[in-house]
């Protein structure tokens, strides 16, 4: 008869290899160190058992309502959201001309690679997200299921989206920072 110490081991690695098969999460890995870190744990320690339950009036978001959010946060990010909020630069700047001396407002802040207006960050992420959202409409344009007519409209939409951003994108970086790319 085997000691305690290897049922108890081997009865829990069983044990956990049946939870894996009966909750469809079973991993096809050969590596060692993957296995003995998915069992190990379990050999000594037991999850508790919680009965914890939802309330009955809530209900999950819509597939569109959680892509709306990731997309606003992502158009906040990479606007520059959290830079603006800490160093809180002007909305538009404002340049004098030399021969006039009239003052003209200006959007993009040329030269200065690590600072930007409000605008000019806002322009900047909405042409990303522009690029993004073309992504999109041509991974919707190769579904076989729509038909052909929505399909090329998808094509076609997304294709201007990624030129228009890429284009406004190279617009931009060549304000910011004069003979860059040239």
């Amino acid at each position: 008869m085997a000691p305690r110490s290897d049922r108890s081991a081997g009865g829990a690695a069983a044990a956990a290899a049946a939870a894996a098969q009966a909750h469809g999460s079973d991993f096809d890995s050969i590596d060692p160190l993957f296995h003995v870190l998915r069992v190990l744990p379990f050999s000594f320690l037991r999850p508790p058992r919680t009965r914890l339950r939802l309330p009955s009036n809530l209900a999950l978001p819509s597939p569109m309502t959680v892509f709306s959010l990731i997309l606003a946060t992502y158009l906040a990010v990479v606007s520059g959201l959290v830079y603006d909020v800490i160093v809180e630069p002007p909305g538009i700047g404002s340049v004098q001309d030399p021969a006039t001396g009239t003052v003209r407002p200006v959007v993009f802040l040329p030269g200065r690679v690590n600072g930007q207006y409000i605008i000019e960050g806002l322009s900047s992420g909405f042409m990303f997200v522009l690029g993004g959202i073309g992504i999109i409409l041509l991974d919707l344009a190769v579904d076989r299921t729509r038909p052909r007519s929505l399909r090329v409209s998808y094509g076609g939409s997304g294709v201007a989206a990624i030129v228009i951003a890429y284009a406004m994108a190279m617009l931009f970086l060549r304000i910011k920072i004069p003979g860059y790319l040239w």
